[in-house]
């Protein structure tokens, strides 16, 4: 008898996890950045090669998937991995503070915990999304995908301004008691939100064998449905990410804002992400149901709004001054998010009903472990080519304005060609819900 579907409890508690996720990983890429560039006077790439390592570590995401996939069980790998970003947050907290007195020790144990950071966020990450996308029915996997992502923001935010205030007036001896503190509150909110979750999860079937782990991806790599999805998921996320280091630069140096304006800028650009994601959910859950080409239709429209608001930045760029600067930026973050979480419940779709494989065990974590294998590296990828642009273009340029706006329209393109791999997929978007749209080879 199969497990019955998530309540919207269940789909709460889950959400507790994404929570507890990005509470530990917005400690560890924006406030540990900060104390090692302002407070110790390190370079800037040091912080920027330790984020870009816990993205290259998640390329582990296909085989922590793939582990669960075969035990028949994912709360062991979410609370291990959970547990191993709780100590990698806490382990990057006091590399920094070590930094502080001996520099190349500080910055050796650094790269140690970053390295558990992605290994953490990878194991537990990619089986949350598994275990939400097979056990939540399939009307509600829009909204599931939003309250999940909703969750997160709001973990980010609240962490933020909490560990902001208690880290005043800042210390290292207070540096370490709040990563300890978010640490603790982290692995409790997963065990909340983990805990009972697969009690009423039927008995592992009796199969064939599993074929090894490098096979087992070779099969999901060879279904042309999963491989275009996941080159969809990889150039859109290297779209989505492409801005994200240079719009506060672009602010400060075109339209002359303040560091606290540029910040003021990036609240609006998550403010509109958080009403697009809130948007697209309610919507899906109203009108999206039964609809094959809803999911379709917005994550190529979200894609197409995106770079029609990338190239009004582009425009912006040009004119300076007078620029409806804070519109444009809301523009981007509503599209973007409108994009985000029709993608994640098209992939939670795909990942729950593409059928088994032919030994008979389920392929639900290898899926969501390619796809954020392929998001990682997007995004990893994306800031630092997108920072890199706007380097190289200012640099042939005296003019800073036309080189922002060159990086804005590339990412514009990106977005269109993301928008095109959308609509080419449109069988497997179209198909999320219906199941035998989504039979390799028809």
């Amino acid at each position: 008898m199969a497990a019955r579907h998530l309540s919207w409890l269940g789909i709460f508690r889950l959400g507790c996890v994404q929570l507890a996720l990005g509470a530990v990983v917005v400690l560890t890429t924006s406030t540990l950045n900060r104390v090692m560039v302002v407070e110790l006077a390190l370079p800037a790439m040091l912080p920027g090669a330790l984020v870009a390592l816990h993205y290259a570590v998640q390329l582990s995401r296909p085989r922590w998937g793939y582990g669960a996939d075969r035990g028949g069980r994912r709360t062991p790998w979410i609370i291990g991995g959970m547990a191993l970003l709780a100590s990698g947050g806490l382990g990057a907290a006091g590399a920094t503070v070590l930094m502080g007195s001996m520099t190349g020790a500080g910055i050796a144990a650094a790269v140690l915990a970053f390295i558990a950071i992605g290994l953490g966020v990878g194991m537990a990450g990619t089986n949350l999304l598994a275990l939400l996308a097979t056990r939540t029915a399939p009307a509600r996997r829009p909204a599931a995908a939003t309250l999940a992502w909703l969750m997160m923001i709001a973990g980010i935010a609240v962490t933020a301004g909490v560990a902001g205030q208690l880290l005043d007036p800042f210390g290292p001896a207070r540096l370490l008691a709040v990563a300890a503190g978010i640490g603790v509150v982290a692995m409790a909110l997963a065990l909340f939100g983990t805990w009972g979750m697969e009690r009423e999860a039927p008995a592992p079937v009796e199969t064939r064998e599993p074929p090894a782990f490098m096979k087992a991806l070779r099969e999901v790599w060879a279904d042309g449905q999963a491989r275009r999805f996941t080159v969809f998921v990889f150039v859109s996320m290297l779209a989505y990410s492409a801005q994200d280091l240079i719009l506060e630069p672009f602010s400060g140096h075109v339209f002359r804002f303040t560091p606290g304006e540029s910040t003021a800028l990036a609240g609006t650009q998550h403010g509109g992400v958080f009403l697009g994601m809130l948007l697209t959910g309610a919507v899906a859950s109203l009108w999206g149901k039964g609809r094959p080409g809803f999911l379709r239709a917005w994550s190529t429209g979200g894609c197409v709004a995106s770079a029609g608001a990338l190239c009004l930045l582009a425009l912006g760029a040009v004119h300076g001054p007078g620029w409806p600067l804070s519109l444009n930026v809301f523009f981007l973050g509503v599209s973007n998010g409108a994009f985000a979480v029709a993608a994640i419940s098209a992939m939670m779709a795909l990942a729950a009903e593409g059928g088994p494989a032919a030994d008979g065990s389920g392929r639900e974590g290898t899926r969501i472990g390619l796809w954020g294998a392929a998001q990682a590296i997007g995004f990893g990828l994306g800031g630092f080519l997108g920072a890199l642009a706007a380097d190289i273009a200012r640099a042939v340029s005296t003019d800073a304005g036309p080189a922002y706006g060159a990086v804005f329209a590339a990412e514009a393109v990106l977005f269109l060609v993301s928008a095109l791999l959308a609509a080419c997929a449109g069988r497997q978007l179209a198909g999320a819900g219906h199941p035998r749209a989504l039979v390799p080879g028809e």
